[in-house]
């Protein structure tokens, strides 16, 4: 799709510095940017770009803004929280468009970015993946930090692959720990940092007895993935997760994880001795 075509790429920004990082790339690269910050989110940082702040439960205020920029495409960039029924009632806009919201908020997380995305394009703006505008954030195949994956990790890694790959046809999370050729964590709705931070909790408690020390993270989007939306993701914080809890490495779907702050990703990595590699996915 030829993204050039008129106006600039308009980025919907959540949570954390990702948004701000596509927007440099795609800026570095000569591709004009436009950011829709949604409030309580987007980092502040945003303002160093043509943006303005709206608020997720107002699809009127976002659709005028991107006709207001002229914008030629879309592009989900962070993370934000699904909001409770209370959040959504106290915004006048939930009553002007309680078709439209009912339909986005309904069913599990894939409905609800489907129904994101079906708005954004029956309003006659295309929804790009993070894969098609700037492709170099994604891992890469093979090793990518300077510490390498033994081979007696390659089981486990082979394992967390094929049981992400059968869960996630039911809408389950994108990662999972493998450790002596078991799981011992599943990604829920709480997200990678949270589940690391579970599985220390329970090698505290002595919940969970390792064999050889060497639990893996292992990282892939979900096989119906509309990889328009919620790729999945690491970052420096995940290897300071994933260290305060002995984690070996961490293994990630080549082409299709994005590599948040990637410098110091694997600047991290190294400094913890974690390998950090790329696998194909199945």
């Amino acid at each position: 799709m030829d993204v050039d075509r008129a106006g600039p790429i308009a980025i919907i920004a959540g949570n954390g510095s990702f948004p701000l990082e596509l927007a440099e790339s795609l800026s570095a690269r000569g591709k004009s940017v436009f950011i829709l910050g949604l409030r309580g989110f987007a980092s502040r940082a945003i303002k160093s770009h043509q943006h303005v702040i709206v608020d997720m439960l107002d699809p009127q205020r976002i659709l005028k803004s991107l006709r207001e920029a002229n914008a030629s495409a879309v592009v989900l960039a962070g993370g934000v929280d699904r909001p409770g029924p209370l959040a959504a009632l106290s915004i006048y806009s939930f009553l002007r468009h309680r078709a439209e919201l009912k339909r986005i908020f309904a069913g599990g997380d894939d409905h609800l970015l489907r129904a994101v995305i079906g708005l954004f394009e029956e309003a006659g703006f295309p929804v790009l993946g993070v894969d098609e505008v700037a492709p170099e954030v994604l891992a890469t195949e093979g090793q990518l930090g300077s510490v390498s994956c033994p081979a007696s990790c390659m089981p486990d890694v082979a394992i967390g692959m094929e049981f992400l790959y059968t869960v996630g046809r039911f809408d389950i999370g994108q990662g999972v720990v493998v450790a002596d050729g078991r799981i011992i964590a599943v990604e829920g709705p709480e997200g990678t940092d949270a589940m690391l931070m579970r599985i220390g909790e329970l090698r505290k408690n002595r919940r969970i007895r390792l064999e050889r020390d060497q639990p893996i993270l292992v990282k892939a989007s979900k096989p119906s993935q509309d990889r328009r939306a919620d790729l999945p993701a690491i970052g420096p914080n995940t290897i300071r997760s994933g260290r305060k809890v002995g984690l070996a490495g961490i293994a990630v779907a080549s082409g299709d994880v994005v590599l948040v702050e990637k410098a110091n990703l694997l600047r991290a990595a190294d400094e913890a001795g974690l390998f950090l590699v790329g696998v194909r996915k199945r």
